[in-house]
């Protein structure tokens, strides 16, 4: 079934809508929280409670060409959220590593917390990418938007590990400059 009629299903209230979503993205969106919680149980409830806000915010939110970056959006946020909860003490050693690389290039003395200032570098951010060749741009979403691996990355891409740890530091410090010339201050 297409994303389309799926969302149709969502707005008539349909429970078929649940059944769908989960057969089609059940699997992408688990291994998506898994490896940013590291616990299958825990990857679980929140895909859980990501088809629950699915089914809360479809109506309004109606994301017919979208549904699965929709879902995984969702399921990353509560993953996010919920490592951050149950590690407020000690970090997960992942996401202490992909928060250090991207430190790297991206400004820290930004005050993000302003709205308006995080849109304007989520739309750099995003012009950026979108500038990139799609292998580039695939790597490095795939490092740091779904949390794969090095070694999964240049297994997926059909590459060694240091091309991919490369190819990420290269794109890291295109990133960094290309935010500095617009004004941000790494």
């Amino acid at each position: 079934m297409d994303d389309a009629k799926v969302v149709e299903l969502f707005l008539e209230r349909d429970e078929a809508a649940l059944r769908a979503v989960s057969e089609s993205y059940g699997k992408k969106l688990l291994r998506l929280a898994g490896r940013i919680l590291g616990d299958a149980q825990a990857a679980e409830e929140c895909v859980n409670d990501a088809y629950l806000r699915a089914w809360n915010s479809i109506p309004p939110n109606e994301p017919r060409q979208y549904l699965f970056a929709y879902l995984a959006r969702l399921v990353r946020q509560l993953s996010i959220s919920r490592l951050r909860s149950d590690s407020a003490l000690k970090r997960s050693a992942a996401v202490t590593e992909l928060t250090s690389e991207m430190e790297e290039c991206l400004p820290l003395g930004t005050d993000t917390a302003n709205e308006a200032e995080a849109r304007e570098l989520m739309r750099l951010i995003n012009a950026f990418l979108t500038a990139l060749p799609e292998e580039k741009r695939a790597v490095f979403l795939r490092r740091y938007w779904y949390f794969d691996s090095v070694s999964d990355i240049a297994e997926r891409f059909g590459c060694r590990e240091s091309r991919v740890k490369t190819m990420l530091f290269r794109t890291r410090e295109k990133l960094r400059a290309y935010l500095e010339k617009e004004g941000y201050h790494v």
